[in-house]
């Protein structure tokens, strides 16, 4: 369906920060053919961009949608709000994956999803084949790296055990994996060492693919585990990421400017290392993080069998409430129960107590909060929860460096069918808009054009997505047409499943998968390959 497409009328913010420009866009199949003076006579279909800007399609750095966009390849929640281009990978990734890791995968998968196959390039073929309105990539998951050889297992991997999956994440890198991920606070790729993340990040760098970490703490360790990442990336040489960067619960808030200043000086000693964010103040990931990683040493049966220990159990329910400096304590960096807001997940949607804090459900059920939450676990152990961490203060603060790009970390949602049976957390549907409109448009803490520059050309740069990421010559046909006067965020904590309003158009690969608002669902996504292949 792709064909000759001018978009006329509007405000060309092309990616590269600077100022906007009047014109009119051609896009000649999937690719732009070029910005003419507006008003230029050319033969095509026409859109109508007047009083909007347009821009290059967003880049969604972290995304966690590859469950979501089986049930649904619309990608709805990051569509209408001009997303384009989604990135898996956080600490794990569709493959490479094990025969027993498929199957384990494959038994905690939700209904209507496959979890895992042989190789990552396999899987991101599949998504593509199924029929996506969106583009994907992909991380190969560090946590695939090590359960190839060790599975759920807290030890060090053997020499062989760790040659052989740097063979499997080079064949990866060279099918266009971006790089590796990990998320260094979950188990099994908390029991990495650093010798181990750095022969992944060896591989990597000698394929220009990018390192990419949730850090080993983002809380009582932070400049510690910022140390860790940049003396990789100094070591290595390897390119190197942040993924949402944040200093996590009020004691640690203090932390955030440090940090801040500290990937500075590394980028300022020539390394390159860049971060993104997501604009919210409530981090969002399972309930059983709040469980010390020791305990989930042998996976998600073996602590099953622990909280069924009384005994185990005890010491879990006061290592959670006693701050040992050791681990990342989520529920004592969201000041404790009623920090922690209950969202359920397309693997958790019939557990009890959803849309409520731990501290109400608690009280509900006449409980103590960590028993409840231990009995939540046990009974759901992929259940995900709100967790009220960050200091506003300290995201505008990341908001303002040139290197920090913007991510939902989340589903792609709907706001029909299945998702509706779980909330979710508001930055599915909002974290882009969230940018434009409150912080660019009402707060003026960066420039419009600048914080389009963090949605498109610079995640385009840093992920190696070749002729992405701006309006010129020969770039993709990826574009995004917004209101900038509306657009806007509408999900809440309390009420997550809102579209986000303000864009009007957009389009993937050259087709407009929406138009004037309407959904067209015509399934132009496909799966992007690092470099220029």
């Amino acid at each position: 369906m792709s064909q000759r497409l001018v978009i006329r009328g509007g405000a060309v913010a092309d990616g590269s920060g600077g100022s906007l420009e009047a014109g009119d866009v051609v896009l000649d199949e999937d690719r732009i053919a070029g910005i003419v003076p507006p008003g230029t006579a050319i033969d095509g279909d026409e859109i109508d961009a007047t009083g909007m800007v347009v821009a290059p399609g967003f880049i969604n750095v972290l995304s966690h949608a590859y469950y979501s966009l089986q049930l649904d390849p619309r990608g709805l929640s990051d569509l209408r709000q001009g997303v384009t281009t989604l990135v898996f990978g956080e600490g794990w990734s569709l493959g490479p994956c094990s025969e027993q890791m498929i199957r384990k995968a494959e038994q905690d998968a939700p209904d209507g999803v496959r979890a895992a196959w042989p190789r990552l390039a396999q899987a991101l073929g599949a998504l593509e084949a199924s029929g996506l309105a969106v583009n994907v990539a992909s991380f190969v998951g560090a946590h695939n790296l090590r359960e190839l050889s060790a599975g759920d297992d807290d030890r060090p991997l053997t020499p062989a055990e760790k040659d052989r999956a740097c063979g499997i994440l080079a064949e990866e890198l060279a099918d266009g994996a971006l790089g590796v991920g990990s998320a260094l606070i979950y188990p099994p790729g908390c029991f990495a060492d650093t010798r181990e993340l750095s022969a992944w990040c060896d591989v990597a760098a000698r394929q220009d693919g990018l390192y990419i970490s949730h850090m080993r703490s983002e809380g009582c360790r932070l400049l510690e585990s910022l140390d860790e990442l940049t003396g990789l990336a100094a070591a290595t040489g390897v390119r190197a990421e942040v993924y949402h960067l944040k200093a996590a619960g009020r004691d640690n808030w203090h932390k955030m400017r440090a940090a801040l200043d500290r990937i500075e000086q590394a980028r300022a000693r020539g390394l390159q290392v860049t971060a993104d964010v997501y604009p919210y103040t409530a981090g969002m990931t399972s309930l059983s993080a709040c469980i010390p990683p020791r305990y989930h040493d042998g996976g998600v049966a073996a602590l099953r069998d622990r909280l069924a220990d009384p005994a185990v159990r005890a010491d879990i329910a006061r290592d959670i409430v006693v701050d040992s400096g050791t681990w990342e304590n989520l529920y004592l960096a969201a000041g404790g129960a009623s920090g922690i807001l209950l969202l359920g997940g397309l693997e958790a949607a019939g557990a009890p107590h959803l849309g409520a804090t731990l501290a109400q459900a608690a009280e509900e059920e006449s409980m103590d909060p960590v028993d409840l939450l231990l009995d939540l676990v046990a009974g759901a152990p992929q259940l995900l929860a709100a967790y009220f961490i960050i200091d506003e203060d300290n995201l505008r603060a990341a908001l303002t460096r040139s290197w920090v790009a913007i991510c939902s970390d989340s589903e792609a949602p709907a706001t029909e069918g299945r998702f509706l049976a779980t909330p979710t957390h508001p930055r599915a549907y909002g974290s882009f808009a969230r940018v434009l409109g409150r912080y660019a448009r009402d707060e003026r803490l960066l420039p419009l054009p600048e914080a389009v520059r963090r949605m498109t050309a610079l995640p385009a740069e840093t992920l190696r997505l070749h002729r992405r990421g701006r309006i010129a010559p020969g770039y993709a046909a990826d574009i995004a047409v917004f209101d900038p006067g509306t657009v806007a965020d509408y999900a809440t904590y309390d009420a997550p499943h809102r579209y986000a309003r303000g864009v009007a158009h957009v389009i993937v690969n050259g087709v407009p998968e929406i138009r004037d608002g309407a959904l067209n669902a015509v399934a132009a996504g496909r799966a992007l390959r690092r470099g220029a292949a």
